[in-house]
């Protein structure tokens, strides 16, 4: 990570997957980022979290990840908050977990029911750790009768929480599609996320910031290879998280490959250690 903090001063690093496991961080990774800021570096958390950057923040703190290991947070939530002012301001029906109601603060817009709605927000399953995807079928084919768009505030389908796969907002959105309903999608692989992520790297830098400044990290196929492929980001995978098959590095980086061919993967690791040469 030291040569590849000499090589990109800006780092567009995920979150859950990378800097923590939904249950504790990852000490090593936390420590690469605060030294890379150490050095005059630049941090931005990229996240399809469907929260705002505050309640991210929150949540940060909570796990017990230090604030001293980034700049800024930018997330799929604050995305969401924009299609939310443009597609449902008199109001959007709520598919999603309690603790994601950080993402209406500022907004003006109201949660109202079904029958009221002019869009869907979904931010998640309304309990990921107990629902299955059959509950929610009639749910969106109710949805589709009534010609509601869904904003999806996670593209994600599935996140890694300690040793649990749960679904995400994504899934749902998935399911919703082949029903033939509208998706709004905010959040990676999209690029209203990096252009937003961009912003706040000129805001920090105090001028305007190359592409072959930026470093993408992430542990998403895709969401974080294939949006920064798209973006023209280059990109260290972390064969963790989402993306931990158990096959070695090698194999974890072929298997990426093979799905976004059009990837610059730079190195594939299994943390963010900063002693030592990238493993690839």
């Amino acid at each position: 990570m030291q040569e590849l903090s000499d090589a990109y001063p800006i780092w567009f690093c995920d979150i859950w997957g990378v800097v923590h496991n939904g249950v504790t961080p990852f000490a090593v990774t936390v420590a690469a980022l605060k030294r890379h800021r150490a050095r005059g570096g630049a941090v931005i958390l990229v996240t399809n979290s469907p929260r705002s950057n505050l309640g991210v923040e929150r949540q940060l703190l909570e796990i017990g990840v230090d604030p001293a290991s980034h700049d800024r947070i930018v997330t799929s939530g604050d995305v969401t908050q924009v299609l939310m002012r443009l597609h449902g301001s008199r109001g959007v029906y709520h598919v999603g977990a309690a603790r994601d109601l950080s993402i209406y603060e500022g907004t003006g817009v109201a949660r109202v029911g079904l029958d009221a709605a002019e869009a869907v927000l979904c931010t998640g399953l309304f309990d990921d750790l107990n629902d299955r995807l059959g509950d929610y079928e009639p749910l969106l084919d109710d949805m589709k009768r009534r010609g509601l768009a869904m904003i999806c505030a996670n593209p994600d389908k599935i996140v890694k929480k300690g040793e649990r796969i749960l679904y995400c907002a994504g899934k749902l959105a998935e399911m919703y599609q082949a029903r033939g309903g509208e998706v709004l999608m905010a959040g990676k692989p999209f690029a209203p996320i990096y252009d937003l992520a961009l912003a706040e790297a000129r805001r920090i830098r105090g001028a305007d910031v190359a592409a072959a400044d930026i470093l993408a990290i992430g542990d998403g196929p895709d969401t974080d290879i294939r949006g920064a492929a798209d973006y023209g980001l280059d990109a260290l995978l972390v064969a963790e998280g989402v993306t931990d098959a158990g096959e070695g590095l090698h194999a974890a980086e072929a298997r990426v490959l093979n799905a976004v061919p059009h990837a610059r993967i730079v190195a594939t690791v299994h943390d963010l250690s900063w002693h030592g040469a990238p493993q690839t």
